[in-house]
């Protein structure tokens, strides 16, 4: 089992995730304690605090200065198999970012979804309240339905088997986008896929974030909507 997690300049949250990545492979070994993980942090490009907060974890840290998430990505999956004493084909690759929050059931639902043959796995991400106006969680929860995952693409709770990952030609070197591509390329081979809600995972609700046109970025034309003034009566 791979868990890959890419960092830039994220001392205020990476605490908290590789809190909640911990007790998520502490879950998986309760139930199977010879279970392999391989957790590997890209330090990619970082000017602050991340590094060393990171090395107090139970995880491996690499650092290079690409400054493109899907370089970063893919560098960690290569260590993080390359770690593995398990046959590269038969482990499972899970994804996450450095300003999430994973339940602990995270690692454990996407390996039983493998189990049934799944190659696959897209996962729900909601924003963190605490970073939204009242208007903007209510918006949100008012439009997202529990049982109904929409099969959106986050890098953010990505899963997918390794031999159909390194099929599909792995993550391409890209500065945003890269899991889009990545999905795209799996879909290509036929291989078979499963969108789900029942892991999903929480995300700071920034607005500005580490891609230009990422989730923040998404987060950001919500709220501009959303809580937006209303227009004045003509004549008022």
């Amino acid at each position: 089992m791979a868990v890959v997690i890419p960092a830039h300049d994220e001392e205020a949250l990476i605490g908290r995730c590789l809190a909640s990545v911990t007790r998520a492979v502490a879950h998986a070994r309760e139930r199977a304690p010879d279970l392999e993980v391989a957790v590997v942090v890209v330090l990619d490009a970082c000017s602050d605090t991340t590094a060393p907060q990171v090395r107090r974890w139970p995880v491996e840290a690499i650092e290079i200065g690409a400054r493109r998430v899907g370089t970063a990505r893919r560098m960690g999956i290569e260590r993080a198999l390359a770690t593995l004493s398990a046959r590269p084909a038969d482990t499972w690759i899970a994804m996450t970012d450095a300003d999430t929050v994973v339940p602990s059931d995270w690692i454990t639902h996407q390996l039983d979804l493998a189990e049934t043959g799944v190659d696959l796995v897209l996962g729900t991400v909601r924003p963190d309240f605490a970073d939204l106006s009242a208007r903007h969680a209510a918006y949100w929860r008012a439009t997202h339905h529990r049982g109904r995952p929409p099969g959106n693409v986050h890098g953010a709770n990505l899963g997918v088997r390794a031999s159909t990952y390194a099929r599909a030609g792995g993550i391409p070197d890209l500065v945003e986008h890269e899991d889009v591509a990545l999905v795209r390329a799996v879909r290509a081979l036929g291989a078979r896929e499963r969108a789900s809600d029942e892991h999903e995972v929480e995300t700071s609700g920034r607005f500005t974030g580490r891609t230009p046109g990422g989730y923040a970025a998404f987060l950001a034309r919500v709220h501009a909507w959303v809580d937006a003034p209303p227009l004045a009566a003509p004549g008022a």
